[in-house]
């Protein structure tokens, strides 16, 4: 998908080095000399990134910046400049720029922080039902099920009462966009909104980029870094997979949360923050602070309000208008015109079980289009796991149908710029081979360890961590002996 980029910088020179250096088939490099010229062109262009020069000719950058947000406050802007200054610094990040960075300019580490930020736009692009030019304010959740309205209802309640809010559900349910939800319809609703993965980066980086660090604090750390607490003040934070944060983490978290302090990495002083925090999870809490994993004092802090999300196997009745609201973004970005779902296609699409949930029928739509004839998507369209046609695609095609099906959900992840990929494909697969191994040998767990080539006990936990029943709707109950 083509992208678009624009850089502001009265520096000919600079902006014929960086449009060269960045450039490629799928992103178009926009200029503009002047913060006129500049704010024009984010107005009619739409770019999915922006490169900010603090000092222009007819304008200050950060009053630049603040109009660009206004006219999109989703896209990120990367702001750059040749005067070093801490206030520059922290104004710039305070008020939301996705990176600051200091002229000269490295370019590979500029091409570097242009991927971060294009990816961060193909996943809001790829995440809301909206047209480019709304507002977050307008987003919404696709459905209409009792069960999603219970989800509507709770976001209603919770979303004036600025308390922390614990979002629980399985990976790929929805859990940021129900984040961004309760922060649309808050107070803090004009305020900023940084979503961060606990579990993507090591704690010392998540320590940093929570807290901020210090120049020199530890090795590469060039100079001062403004944290997403500090960058987010007055705003919300939403903390995914909050149950994989190390338990010295944990500890920082429980202080911000008790008191709204917290320190830089590499400093003694206490800063404060007035944060919004709305933490999400796929993992069992509660087990993990019975098992002395994860800290009850901060377990209780978070719990100001639960809002648990059903899987997508728990509310197939929104099945239908998520299919209609995919291929109406696919159709726009692929350039078909797929209008029609064969029966025995949406047949399919209702049997299959959604381990992965709405991201992962989000990349079987995606798979459907490309491979539609016409206007119709048949069964066909689906890939051989959906469609269930595992005996066809090992004895017609071979098995490197199944293969290409699993490649092309991970390359739809990674256009997602998902950071738990392993876990969810690995998490994904293992579904599927424990669901047919258990129904091949009747439910019988011994004989299935013994065909899995694994001890009964490694096959008990990893059904417990993927919360694999005993009544399993597509295989007999799960006997002990």
């Amino acid at each position: 998908m083509s992208q678009k980029l624009l850089i502001i910088d009265d520096e000919p020179n600079l902006l014929y080095s960086m449009t060269k250096a960045l450039r490629r088939e799928t992103l178009e490099v926009l200029n503009a000399c002047t913060a006129a010229q500049g704010i024009e062109l984010v107005r009619s262009e739409r770019p999915h990134a922006v490169i900010l020069d603090v000092r222009l000719p007819d304008g200050y950058g950060l009053d630049v910046f603040n109009e660009i947000h206004e006219i999109d406050p989703r896209v990120p802007v990367i702001i750059v400049t040749a005067y070093s200054s801490m206030e520059t610094a922290v104004e710039a990040m305070k008020r939301g720029a996705y990176e600051y960075l200091l002229k000269p300019i490295e370019l590979d580490k500029l091409r570097e922080h242009v991927e971060r930020a294009l990816e961060i736009s193909r996943t809001n692009d790829a995440s809301t039902i909206l047209a480019s030019e709304e507002p977050r304010s307008q987003q919404r959740i696709v459905g209409h099920s009792p069960a999603i309205q219970e989800v509507f209802k709770a976001i209603g309640r919770v979303a004036q009462q600025d308390l922390t809010v614990l979002v629980q559900g399985e990976s790929g349910c929805g859990k940021e966009l129900i984040a961004e939800a309760i922060c649309a319809h808050s107070a803090r609703a004009d305020g900023p909104f940084l979503a961060i993965n606990c579990a993507a980066i090591s704690e010392t980086i998540l320590e940093s980029e929570l807290f901020g660090h210090e120049k020199g604090s530890f090795t590469g750390a060039d100079r001062l870094r403004i944290g997403k607490f500090e960058q987010v003040d007055g705003g919300t934070l939403f903390l995914d997979e909050i149950g994989d944060m190390s338990g010295v983490m944990q500890a920082k978290v429980l202080r911000l949360l008790q008191d709204g302090s917290f320190q830089r990495v590499g400093s003694n002083e206490t800063l404060r923050a007035n944060v919004r925090i709305i933490a999400a999870t796929n993992r069992k809490l509660e087990t993990m602070v019975a098992e002395g994993t994860f800290r009850e004092d901060l377990y209780y802090r978070l719990r100001g309000f639960v809002i648990d999300v059903p899987p997508l196997r728990d509310r197939l009745e929104d099945l239908e208008p998520l299919v209609a609201h995919f291929v109406g973004i696919f159709n726009g970005e692929l350039g078909r015109q797929v209008r029609v779902v064969s029966p025995e296609a949406m047949r399919r699409l209702e049997m299959y079980r959604w381990y992965g949930n709405v991201r992962e029928l989000q990349a079987v739509i995606r798979y459907a289009l490309l491979h539609a004839v016409g206007d119709t998507i048949t069964s066909g369209s689906l890939p051989p796991i959906v469609r269930g046609d595992h005996d066809d695609a090992h004895s017609a095609a071979g098995p490197s149908d199944g293969v290409a099906a699993i490649a092309s959900m991970v390359r739809e992840q990674l256009t997602r710029a998902d950071r738990n990929l392993y876990r969810d494909v690995h998490s994904a697969v293992d579904r599927i081979l424990l669901d047919q191994v258990l129904a091949h040998v009747d439910g019988n767990q011994v004989q299935a360890a013994q065909v899995l080539g694994i001890s009964r006990t490694t096959l008990r936990n990893r059904l417990s961590e993927l919360e694999i029943g005993v009544n399993s709707p597509n295989r007999p109950e799960i006997s002990a002996d």
